[in-house]
């Protein structure tokens, strides 16, 4: 089937194989991106994750900085490594497919970015990012209300231009504001300043066909098969404070601990005993858990992935189902146990 379209009142083919990757990239957000970004890609629906609906955004990304954003994820956030080549779900297909989907909300043409030489000042730049951005941002660009602006993996992928764009412009509809009023040689301090965040460049991302990982094993569930009956857990959908389940897991009470993140998370931290369940495919591993157990969710958003697997698993009809409120990041914060690797 071919499909016509209209853009600027003139007639367009789609050719199938295009239509068809939007719509993959489509089923593919709607798994494992709305959670966080919301259905929309208005953003903000959880842990701060950005808008990917912002007309500014679309006209200046390049494909090649979305699909690395999403393969690699960005370390030290909530944002997992989706691609299969950090051990993640996602083929290099489907990556493209998921930028496909959201390029076809662009509603504009491309702008042109501004990508002379730099010639910002950092010690200028401390000053202006000190007085306009540090609220929002912290200090170093990581761990404030909203983008990480100094992640790594963004900076390395981010070119002067689109960081200049996006400072002048804002992200209309967002908490950013449009800078343009600091003027042209402001801005560049500013750039210049996030570029002196910017410790070494990344390898490039790959983009060669990686076998598609099989589920992690599940590991021991429920642990401490013969202790006690755990306290003050509260039934999805309600949750569970991250030292509660701490104190029960000390007292070895029986229940299994699962991480509805993606594998390629679970393997770089979770919590001791937890096993990967992860919240877009529970599937192959329902038979195997058990229903008279207490089973405890946890994800890092803190509560949207692992929110999303207690509602799964009650639908299959699990009834001894909580979430840990908080989230990894507290959990690792009090220095509970955790662990890495493929292993509980």
């Amino acid at each position: 089937m071919l499909v016509l379209t209209v853009s600027g009142g003139a007639l367009q083919c789609n050719p199938p194989e295009s239509t068809q990757i939007v719509h993959q990239g489509r089923r593919v957000y709607a798994s494992m991106c709305a959670v966080c970004h919301g259905d929309d890609r208005e953003g903000y629906k959880a842990d701060q994750a950005p808008s990917l609906a912002q007309t500014d955004f679309l006209a200046s990304v390049t494909n090649e900085h979305l699909s690395t954003a999403i393969t690699d994820g960005r370390r030290g956030t909530t944002m997992s490594a989706w691609g299969t080549v950090r051990g993640g779900p996602l083929s290099p297909r489907e990556v493209t497919a998921v930028v496909a989907f959201l390029r076809s909300y662009q509603d504009g043409p491309k702008v042109k970015l501004d990508e002379r030489p730099l010639t910002g000042d950092t010690t200028r730049g401390q000053e202006i990012y000190g007085r306009e951005c540090v609220g929002c941002h912290e200090a170093r660009g990581v761990g404030g209300r909203f983008e990480g602006i100094g992640n790594q993996q963004l900076l390395a992928t981010a070119s002067n231009g689109f960081l200049r764009h996006a400072i002048k412009h804002g992200r209309t509809g967002t908490a950013m504001p449009a800078f343009e009023s600091l003027g042209d040689q402001a801005i560049d301090d500013l750039v210049a300043l996030l570029r002196s965040f910017q410790r070494t460049p990344l390898l490039p991302t790959q983009h060669e066909e990686v076998a598609k990982p099989p589920p992690l094993p599940l590991g021991p569930v429920p642990l401490n098969p013969k202790g006690p009956e755990p306290q003050h857990f509260n039934a999805t959908p309600g949750f569970t404070s991250a030292d509660v389940v701490n104190a029960q897991l000390a007292r070895h009470a029986r229940m299994g601990i699962l991480d509805a993140r993606a594998p390629s998370d679970y393997t770089q931290n979770h919590i001791a005993g937890a096993v990967s369940v992860p919240f877009y495919d529970p599937e192959p591993y329902i038979k195997d858990l058990p229903k008279d157990a207490w089973l405890v969710a946890y994800c890092g958003c803190p509560h949207a992935e692992s929110g999303t697997l207690a509602r799964k698993l009650a639908e299959k009809g699990f009834t001894k189902v909580t979430v840990i409120d908080e989230g990894l990041g507290y959990w690792t914060r009090k220095k509970y146990p955790t662990a890495s690797g493929a292993l509980p």
